[in-house]
């Protein structure tokens, strides 16, 4: 087996207002279904390792973790090489229900914005309220991220981790390079 490689092989911008990195493979399957079902809660728990979160809710442990996506979809998190033994358990014990789990990993880019300015280079991309009393730690929004679609959330304050898709991971570590850049402060929070 052959090592993943990230989209960007970990890249990191750490000369502006802001430390912008990208945190190489992570494993994510979606999971898509009734998420009232107590067969689809249970199963994601085990492959997660925390609760189902309540909307626009994360909840992580570790590497694991699982992103409330919509009404009917979980992002589940965990060790890249975790992902297919993980996948492969889901879609046992979800084999007589009415779901869906697909190993997603290789199809996406994680970034990492941190500093005391990361709120400011969040709120200069996404069209979200990133005010510190109106976005939180364990907040998840699936929004736009400049002109692509991305997911993000605050693991920490100061902090944020960002999901897209591979195919767009240059240009989102490229805008948010631009939105860090030295002297760009807004200094609005």
């Amino acid at each position: 087996m052959s090592d993943p490689v990230s989209a960007l092989k970990n890249a990191a911008y750490n000369a502006g207002i802001a430390e912008i990195s990208e945190l190489g493979a992570v494993g994510m399957i979606t999971l898509r279904g009734d998420l009232s079902a107590k067969v689809l809660q249970k199963a994601a728990v085990a492959a997660a390792g925390v609760n189902v979160p309540d909307q626009r809710q994360i909840l992580t442990e570790g590497q694991g973790g699982m992103a409330w996506m919509s009404p009917d979809e979980l992002l589940i998190m965990c060790a890249y090489e975790d992902a297919n033994a993980k996948l492969a358990d889901l879609q046992e014990k979800l084999a007589k229900t009415h779901a869906l789990a697909v190993n997603v990993s290789d199809a996406r880019a994680v970034f990492e914005v941190r500093g005391p300015d990361a709120r400011e280079v969040m709120a200069k991309l996404a069209p979200v309220d990133l005010a510190p009393d109106q976005f939180t730690t364990g907040m998840f929004r699936r929004s736009r991220l400049a002109q692509v679609p991305t997911a993000f959330w605050m693991p920490q304050e100061d902090t944020f981790r960002l999901i897209c898709f591979r195919s767009v991971a240059q240009y989102v570590f490229d805008v948010l390079c631009a939105a860090a850049q030295p002297g760009s402060e807004v200094e609005y929070f």
